[in-house]
């Protein structure tokens, strides 16, 4: 049944229907009106417009940016790209070339020691990896194998393989620990070491190894918390200071000759050659002097090989018994001119120490070196002449101040800080130094939290300061190194003095490593420091030949220099990002992230291919 108020019986009234359809009309007419010109509310329209044009009513307002990154002009040219380098530089290491090293003499190993090329000879272009090549393995496995693709030698392995140093098996090399002077291994090696040398307490945190091979002894002292500074030249032992990093391993491209060692005095708690055939008693004793500058009061200094245990090997090493008797004799007396003890000669090792301080010498003081500034050594010419002690006041003081033991001796306030021998250096301002690089580290984790493991393993601080980020990052797992600039404040000494290892070098100049050898570098201030000094462009092609395929770079300064950073690393197959300082966006300081693409070397056309 349907309902009265149902609205489908309902009728529209006729007159409602007219009075809708006059409205509309009225109102369609007066909107058209009004549109051609003559109503009211166009003037007004156009009253409101006139006054909210833009002229001198804003003419106060300032609407420069205040900001320095400069915005994107498409009309300029877009950024350079880096083409790959031939595959023959793959291996490429530019200030130790094979080619350029034999322009110099031979004598005292000059050709050996760093020749960079000039300007323009440097490389502009990308140093391609080995095909095949793949990220080392982790620590500890790494310390015992190695990809073949990505050390394509096998030299060591047929020369030196009755003294087990490598081994090649299948698509890996494998490191038994072996050496020349340790047949039984490292591990037998160091413990007998130990029966002199307090290695296990932390006493000794570092250490120097001169012709190190492919640096075993460096490799099985880092599970007994001792950092070793491994050096050896590129020459016919193909890739061994190679192998060592690929390893996981501290080292440089390095040899004892003409200049000084990049390291400054009294830095190391030990130093060895093992059968490194370094000519001690030569020229005067200047190697044996270099090796006593760079140790500390108190260190030990082992010797393995000729002429130890001449009676035994004279015969092998196809020498006279007179010719090494006297050999020995005058080790034994340059290292007593030195303020050297003895403390042990057994079967084919040797081990003296060096004084604590210089009370008990009979040392000569004509022989004395005569610069204070014994820490300048950035191609300085080696010296025939003794580093004197610093001063003390009692017999049983340690010169240059007694260091804790390690761990402890990491976040310790150096003794060269205490007693203010660092220029404007004070003890709360590098308390204060340590608190803030403990900050900036924890940032870095939360941006990556591969950091801290073995992931990345080989890292380097390009300007290093006091060591602040390799202390706050200081694991088992990973080893920092330190380089201080040349032109930067002289602090390694600090480094050095927290049980850190650490390098002086010119970032103007290619670093003594060979490609592909760090898996993180980092850099505080770098191209702020570099940016009048060389070409900012070089810096960054040589951070590229260093980093591994994926590796990380992580670089702090200001916001003007990093856009110019980012600009060349537009062209480098670089994946980038900019983060914000810890204090906030408003802080011209900004940390730059960029990840290496992995890519290789195509050998069809010379050019590389992605992967």
């Amino acid at each position: 049944m349907g309902s009265k108020n149902n609205p489908a019986n309902r009728r529209r009234s006729p007159l409602s229907i007219i009075i809708v359809f006059g409205l509309c009309c009225f109102f369609y007419l007066l909107g058209t009106w009004q549109k051609s010109g003559f109503g009211k509310g166009d003037s007004i329209a156009m009253d409101i417009t006139k006054k909210t044009e833009c002229e001198e009513d804003f003419s106060t307002l300032d609407f420069h940016p205040h900001h320095n990154i400069p915005i994107p002009d498409s009309s300029k040219p877009k950024s350079k790209t880096f083409k790959p380098c031939d595959v023959k530089y793959t291996d490429y290491t530019p200030c130790h070339e094979q080619d350029r090293a034999m322009r110099f003499p031979r004598e005292n190993m000059v050709y050996r020691e760093r020749h960079c090329p000039p300007q323009e000879e440097k490389l502009k272009c990308l140093i391609p990896a080995p095909k095949g090549y793949s990220t080392p393995f982790p620590w500890p496995k790494g310390r015992d194998y190695v990809h073949y693709a990505n050390v394509p030698f096998k030299h060591l392995t047929v020369e030196k393989a009755n003294q087990h140093w490598v081994e090649y098996q299948g698509n890996v090399f494998k490191f038994p620990g072996g050496g020349t002077m340790f047949p039984q291994g490292a591990d037998a090696y160091i413990d007998e070491l130990s029966s002199v040398i307090p290695i296990a307490d932390g006493s000794v945190r570092t250490a120097l190894d001169t012709g190190c091979g492919v640096a075993s002894w460096g490799a099985y002292l880092m599970k007994r918390n001792v950092l070793a500074m491994s050096f050896a030249p590129r020459d016919n032992h193909e890739a061994q200071v190679q192998f060592a990093l690929e390893r996981g391993v501290p080292a440089i491209i390095g040899v004892l000759g003409s200049i000084k060692l990049p390291f400054p005095s009294r830095a190391f708690d030990m130093a060895q050659c093992s059968r490194c055939l370094i000519p001690w008693g030569e020229n005067d004793g200047k190697y044996l002097m270099e090796v006593d500058r760079v140790l500390r009061p108190g260190g030990f200094w082992i010797l393995s090989g000729p002429p130890i245990n001449w009676k035994t090997y004279y015969q092998t090493w196809k020498r006279s018994k007179e010719d090494l008797r006297a050999e020995q004799r005058k080790i034994e007396k340059l290292a007593e001119s030195l303020c050297w003890e003895k403390k042990y000669e057994k079967g084919d090792i040797a081990i003296w120490r060096k004084k604590v301080n210089p009370k008990s010498c009979k040392i000569n003081p004509t022989n004395f070196c005569k610069s204070t500034d014994t820490d300048n050594v950035w191609y300085k010419k080696m010296e025939t002449c003794v580093t004197p002690y610093p001063i003390v006041k009692t017999g049983n003081e340690v010169a240059g101040g007694e260091l804790k033991k390690f761990p402890a001796r990491l976040q310790a306030v150096p003794p060269v800080i205490s007693k203010g021998l660092v220029p404007e250096v004070s003890i709360e301002s590098y308390q204060e130094d340590s608190k803030i690089w403990k900050t900036y580290v924890a940032t870095y984790k939360r941006a990556n939290r591969l950091i801290g493991t073995s992931r990345y393993r080989n890292i380097m601080d390009m300007n290093a300061g006091y060591g602040g980020f390799a202390a706050a990052i200081e694991s088992n797992k990973l080893w920092v190194m330190n380089v201080v600039p040349t032109i930067a404040p002289n602090t390694l000494s600090v480094v050095f003095e927290r049980g850190l290892i650490g390098i002086y070098h010119d970032w103007c100049e290619g670093f003594s490593t060979y490609p592909r050898t760090y898996d993180l570098i980092h850099g505080n201030g770098l191209f702020s420091l570099y940016e009048n000094k060389c070409d900012l462009e070089d810096i960054l092609l040589e951070m590229d030949r260093i980093l591994r395929p994926e590796g990380l770079v992580i670089l702090r300064d200001e916001v003007d220099v990093l856009t110019k950073v980012m600009k060349i690393t537009a062209g480098m197959r670089w994946d980038v990002k900019l983060l914000d300082h810890e204090e906030g966006p408003f802080v011209p300081k900004k940390i730059f992230v960029a990840y290496k693409q992995y890519w290789v070397g195509n050998k069809g056309n010379d050019t590389s291919s992605s992967e």
